[in-house]
């Protein structure tokens, strides 16, 4: 009896352990490989302490949307397992960045990080970039937006002040982030190449929909740049079939071959996307997608 009832103790014992283990492995498992959306884009229907700014290229009916966009962001990620955050400057906001650092200043470095917007043509935006990044460390990228309907902010990639606002960005060690369409990526790429080893995200799968297949050659082009990414976002752009668009699964598949699971990174509507536009491929790669090159990328 003793025997039988001390090998009971050692199983039960033996199984305790074996849980604990599992429970510790699943935990690491999820550090290792967290879910992270680089599109957080947050609107205050405070206009008085959040105003639009008069270079706003849209203003969105403030209204509509809640006088604090955290709270409701963080019910979106707790709802879709995301478990860290970029909050994105939106374009109507222009250069003022007060509602992405009031963002930033409530919520834990561990689980949030912002970007930055500025005017090109400012010849002051390299100095504001600066004074930005060092009152807040937490701006990890700044944005460029450029489209064939979109020359508010530069005419070309070309441009001085475009190429200042770059070389403070490659200078503060930020990642370059480009809203751009495929008109724009053959001189979006002479401006990658005058900075080799620069960080570079490719915006929404660059706004395929708004060029011609010739232009849109020029955004695979640029997966020869080995520190360009490009993210798997902005499919309601251009298809309906949510939540997973089915429908553009031909066309991603292209471009996830072309800049590979490395530099693919995810970014809007649910991350189950990923799952459904990488399927067939190794779950280390998916979960690589979902953060894990964002990680890596942000040293996060």
């Amino acid at each position: 009896m003793t025997g039988e009832t001390m090998n009971r103790r050692t199983l039960v014992a033996l199984m305790g352990a074996g849980a604990a283990m599992v429970g510790v492995g699943g935990a690491a498992a999820d550090a290792a490989n967290p879910v992270i959306e680089w599109n957080a884009h947050m609107f205050s229907s405070d206009a008085q302490k959040f105003p639009y700014h008069p270079k706003a290229t849209y203003k969105p009916d403030q209204k509509k949307h809640p006088a604090d966009p955290l709270a409701e962001y963080q019910k979106h990620m707790a709802a879709e397992g995301i478990d860290k955050a970029l909050f994105v400057q939106p374009e109507p906001y222009g250069d003022d960045h007060r509602l992405v650092l009031d963002c930033l200043r409530r919520t834990s470095p561990d689980k949030f990080k912002g970007t930055s917007l500025f005017y090109p043509r400012d010849s002051e935006a390299p100095n504001k970039l600066a004074a930005l990044v060092k009152s807040e460390p937490r701006i990890c990228s700044t944005r460029f937006h450029a489209n064939r309907d979109n020359t508010n902010y530069l005419n070309s990639f070309s441009d001085a002040g475009v190429r200042a606002l770059w070389k403070k960005a490659v200078d503060l060690n930020l990642v370059v982030e480009l809203h751009i369409g495929p008109s724009v990526a053959r001189s979006a790429g002479q401006a990658i190449a005058a900075f080799p080893g620069c960080k570079v995200l490719i915006d929404h799968l660059a706004e395929q929909a708004t060029g011609t297949p010739a232009e849109f050659a020029d955004v695979l082009d640029l997966a020869r740049y080995p520190n360009v990414y490009m993210k798997l976002s902005g499919l309601n752009h251009f298809a309906k079939d949510e939540p997973l668009y089915p429908s553009t699964l031909s066309f991603t598949r292209r471009v996830i071959a072309e800049f590979g699971p490395d530099r693919m990174v995810w970014g809007s509507g649910t991350p189950k996307i990923v799952d459904a536009h990488m399927k067939g491929r190794s779950a280390a790669d998916i979960a690589k997608v979902k953060g894990g090159n964002l990680k890596k990328l942000l040293a996060w």
